[in-house]
């Protein structure tokens, strides 16, 4: 029997890479076996992934031999980068490098690099219609990520850029569930006016990613993007209602408003909002549904996921 092939997979043990490495590792009669990343794989998910069989191994991006050892041998890498961790797209663009030039002189033969648009491509800094931020970008935790596509094709990384989708697993980690109005009911409040938000289930972006790296070289120096469902937020509010059993009302946030709620990011997510708002077709087009699920059979659409959730999303 043939060795299986390793994936290499950053971010092992966050949104993104745990659901790749599960995937992998609950296909036992498959080609692949994960080499799962992690800064602490002593933490409680470095224990998980490691009972299910992956290889768990301590990496850190901003260190070049631990890069190295990431990528020997290594037949695939998923690499992936966490804005949220220090809020700098400079830093994002950098570790992207990293992994790029690692990846290249390991030979690697497929990698997946997690990225968005750069959006300002649609929004020059010139345009007014939202703020600069930070001098030099619209939405900064698009623009560096995608800024840094670039960095894997100057490498000569066979590279699969794989746009991502909002999180509805952001209804429980970040505070962007229904909240309750002053009379008591329930309020889902989000920028997008009447406009379609493609979303995803943070699990299914790794059961998607491991479907593009079973094609093989299919998929190689293409940009794809993924999403289980595209529904509105009213939608989306009607639903929560259903799983909830209570109403919930859907409150379109103008931008300006929520780019002065006062928390980090407020400003960027505004922005980002009012991107996916006003350019709704591209943002759409480029993430099939159809598509995702011929990469993940077991892709959930919105209402699944709620159902399957509905006892993790605080009412606050």
């Amino acid at each position: 029997m043939a060795a299986k092939k390793i994936l290499t997979v950053f971010g092992a043990t966050g949104a993104q890479g745990s659901g790749l490495v599960r995937a992998i590792m609950n296909d036992p009669a498959g080609e692949f076996v994960a080499r799962a990343i992690t800064r602490n794989p002593n933490s409680d998910q470095g224990r998980a992934l490691a009972s299910l069989g992956a290889e768990v191994m301590t990496g850190d991006i901003d260190d070049p031999t631990s890069l190295e050892r990431a990528f020997a041998g290594a037949h695939g890498a998923f690499c992936v980068t966490f804005f949220w961790a220090h809020f700098s797209p400079e830093k994002e663009k950098a570790e992207a490098a990293a992994m790029a030039r690692a990846a290249a002189a390991a030979g690697v033969k497929h990698v997946i690099w997690s990225t968005l648009e750069d959006t300002r491509k649609w929004v020059p800094l010139s345009d007014p219609r939202m703020p600069t931020l930070n001098g030099r970008y619209k939405v900064p935790h698009f623009d560096g990520k995608g800024e840094a596509n670039e960095e894997f094709i100057r490498a000569g990384v066979p590279t699969t850029f794989l746009h991502t989708s909002f999180y509805w697993d952001n209804l429980i980690h970040f505070g962007m569930g229904p909240r309750k109005a002053d009379d008591g009911k329930l309020v889902f409040a989000l920028p997008m006016g009447d406009r379609k938000l493609p979303g995803i289930a943070a699990g299914d972006i790794g059961r998607c990613a491991y479907g593009v790296f079973r094609r093989g070289t299919e998929l190689i120096g293409k940009s794809v993007g993924i999403a289980g469902e595209h529904p509105t937020g009213a939608q989306m509010a009607a639903t929560l209602g259903r799983v909830l059993g209570q109403p919930v009302a859907y409150f379109p946030i103008p931008f300006d408003q929520y780019r002065k709620l006062g928390f980090p990011g407020a400003d960027d997510l505004g922005n980002m909002f009012q991107f996916k708002h006003d350019f709704e077709a591209d943002f759409c087009r480029l993430r099939s549904v159809d598509f995702s699920r011929s990469l993940n059979p077991e892709l959930q659409d919105f209402a699944t996921w709620a159902n399957a959730n509905k006892n993790r999303i605080p009412i606050q």
